[in-house]
């Protein structure tokens, strides 16, 4: 599912420029890009729906942090170009032969506890590689067999609207958007120390009180332009995001990813 975001960093007002802002910006008249992610939905064995929406959040932060995505990396040019534009994620799912192919693309993949999701360089609106274009966006729905524990308290939190009713491909969006806003805030010695540590992060949807507390508390937010599937409105709240760089010893693990 794609997204297209408006965030407010410290819970500020939207800048007149946000790469997120709904209303029409300078943002707007440059080239505009999309960054794919493909989530693996084999038929008998599914993800979890939390897995996936954290796994997404991590793909996200591993191309971000990639070296290819930095200086004059490979992909540097692409994720400038993309940032400087709308940022646009769009999650589409494959199995069996499609996965394959989409592998053999240029990319990252991330594995979870039990999901596969590989994020692509940002390509132009109209110029999804083939094998990517054809991929479903729709079908994306996806249940957790058992209730997420609570987060864990040493790393961010991206705390999903309990208001909003999302598909998991949409929510995959929204998580992303959450983790890069969560980078964004970082100094480079906190986002060095996160990555070294295999990114560290819950999702979780918290109670009707908890969510307003949050997005009253000057945290990070994220907010939907409304241009598909909801309506225009708060849909993450970043917490803990300073934590990243002073997680504890038990917190680093072996990055996941390649």
């Amino acid at each position: 599912m794609s997204s297209d975001q408006t965030t407010t960093p410290g819970g500020q007002a939207d800048s007149e420029d946000s790469p997120f802002r709904h209303k029409q910006t300078a943002r707007d008249k440059a080239p505009q890009y999309v960054l794919p992610l493909v989530v693996r939905i084999e038929r008998s064995e599914p993800p979890a729906r939390t897995d996936a929406l954290e796994t997404a959040a991590r793909a996200i932060l591993v191309m971000l942090s990639d070296e290819r995505s930095q200086g004059d990396g490979e992909w540097a040019q692409a994720m400038r170009d993309w940032q400087d534009a709308r940022i646009r994620k769009v999650v589409r799912r494959a199995r069996g032969a499609e996965w394959r192919r989409a592998e053999a693309l240029p990319g990252i993949t991330v594995t979870g506890k039990s999901a596969e999701v590989r994020v692509f360089p940002p390509v132009p609106l109209d110029g999804w590689p083939k094998d990517l274009a054809r991929l479903q966006v729709s079908g994306t729905e996806l249940d957790d067999p058992e209730a997420p524990g609570d987060p864990d308290p040493t790393a961010p939190v991206l705390w999903m609207s309990p208001d909003v009713d999302m598909s998991a491909g949409k929510s995959m969006a929204q998580a992303g958007h959450g983790a890069q806003l969560a980078w964004w805030e970082l100094p480079d010695e906190a986002r060095k120390a996160w990555r070294d540590a295999g990114f560290p992060l819950s999702v979780r949807t918290p109670p009707p009180a908890l969510w307003a507390q949050l997005t009253t508390s000057g945290l990070p937010l994220v907010r939907d332009a409304g241009f598909t599937e909801i309506a225009p409105g708060l849909t993450v709240a970043v917490e803990g995001y300073e934590r990243a760089g002073a997680l504890p010893e038990g917190a680093r693990r072996p990055a996941t990813w390649g």
